[in-house]
Protein backbone atom coordinates (compact mmCIF):
# COMPACT_ATOMS: atom_id res chain seq x y z
CA UNK A 1 0.00 0.00 0.00
CA UNK A 2 1.43 3.36 -1.03
CA UNK A 3 1.27 6.61 0.81
CA UNK A 4 0.50 10.01 -0.58
CA UNK A 5 2.36 13.20 0.16
CA UNK A 6 0.74 15.46 2.74
CA UNK A 7 -0.39 18.79 1.25
CA UNK A 8 -1.42 21.38 3.82
CA UNK A 9 -3.15 23.38 1.05
CA UNK A 10 -5.76 20.59 0.86
CA UNK A 11 -6.88 21.43 4.41
CA UNK A 12 -6.93 25.23 4.17
CA UNK A 13 -10.57 25.38 3.17
CA UNK A 14 -11.93 28.21 5.32
CA UNK A 15 -10.86 31.70 6.34
CA UNK A 16 -10.68 30.54 9.94
CA UNK A 17 -8.39 27.61 9.10
CA UNK A 18 -6.17 29.87 6.98
CA UNK A 19 -5.93 32.46 9.76
CA UNK A 20 -5.13 29.81 12.40
CA UNK A 21 -2.45 28.25 10.21
CA UNK A 22 -0.78 31.56 9.37
CA UNK A 23 -0.93 32.82 12.96
CA UNK A 24 0.68 29.60 14.19
CA UNK A 25 3.48 29.92 11.65
CA UNK A 26 3.97 33.61 12.52
CA UNK A 27 4.32 32.70 16.21
CA UNK A 28 6.54 29.65 15.82
CA UNK A 29 8.27 29.88 12.44
CA UNK A 30 11.09 31.77 10.83
CA UNK A 31 11.08 33.94 7.69
CA UNK A 32 11.28 30.96 5.33
CA UNK A 33 8.43 29.19 7.15
CA UNK A 34 6.22 32.27 6.82
CA UNK A 35 6.91 32.62 3.08
CA UNK A 36 6.20 28.90 2.60
CA UNK A 37 2.94 29.20 4.57
CA UNK A 38 1.79 32.14 2.46
CA UNK A 39 2.59 30.02 -0.61
CA UNK A 40 0.51 27.13 0.73
CA UNK A 41 -2.40 29.48 1.36
CA UNK A 42 -2.10 30.98 -2.14
CA UNK A 43 -2.18 27.46 -3.61
CA UNK A 44 -5.24 26.59 -1.52
CA UNK A 45 -7.10 29.67 -2.77
CA UNK A 46 -5.77 29.37 -6.31
CA UNK A 47 -2.65 30.92 -7.80
CA UNK A 48 -4.58 32.28 -10.79
CA UNK A 49 -6.97 34.15 -8.50
CA UNK A 50 -4.12 35.49 -6.36
CA UNK A 51 -2.21 36.54 -9.48
CA UNK A 52 -5.21 38.46 -10.76
CA UNK A 53 -5.77 40.21 -7.43
CA UNK A 54 -2.11 41.14 -6.92
CA UNK A 55 -1.34 42.12 -10.48
CA UNK A 56 1.57 39.66 -10.49
CA UNK A 57 1.99 36.86 -13.00
CA UNK A 58 1.54 33.26 -11.86
CA UNK A 59 5.22 32.45 -12.59
CA UNK A 60 6.30 35.47 -10.52
CA UNK A 61 4.08 34.34 -7.66
CA UNK A 62 5.43 30.80 -7.73
CA UNK A 63 8.98 32.17 -7.78
CA UNK A 64 8.34 34.67 -4.95
CA UNK A 65 6.72 32.02 -2.74
CA UNK A 66 9.05 29.12 -3.51
CA UNK A 67 11.51 27.42 -1.19
CA UNK A 68 14.45 29.72 -0.45
CA UNK A 69 12.84 32.79 -2.04
CA UNK A 70 13.29 36.23 -0.52
CA UNK A 71 10.35 38.23 -1.85
CA UNK A 72 10.07 41.95 -1.37
CA UNK A 73 7.88 43.13 1.49
CA UNK A 74 5.52 44.80 -1.01
CA UNK A 75 4.95 41.42 -2.67
CA UNK A 76 4.13 39.78 0.65
CA UNK A 77 1.70 42.60 1.49
CA UNK A 78 -0.06 42.23 -1.90
CA UNK A 79 -0.43 38.49 -1.40
CA UNK A 80 -1.65 38.88 2.19
CA UNK A 81 -4.30 41.33 1.02
CA UNK A 82 -5.32 38.98 -1.82
CA UNK A 83 -5.71 36.03 0.57
CA UNK A 84 -7.87 38.15 2.86
CA UNK A 85 -5.31 38.71 5.57
CA UNK A 86 -3.92 41.70 7.33
CA UNK A 87 -1.06 42.42 9.67
CA UNK A 88 -1.97 43.54 13.17
CA UNK A 89 0.50 44.40 15.89
CA UNK A 90 -0.28 43.44 19.48
CA UNK A 91 1.95 44.06 22.50
CA UNK A 92 4.15 41.08 23.20
CA UNK A 93 3.57 39.40 26.54
CA UNK A 94 6.51 39.57 28.91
Amino acid sequence: MGTSRFEIADYLDSKEMIAEYLNTVLEEGNNADIINAIGHIAKAIGMTKIAEETGLSRPSLYKALSEGAKPQFATIMKVLKAIGGQIQINPASA
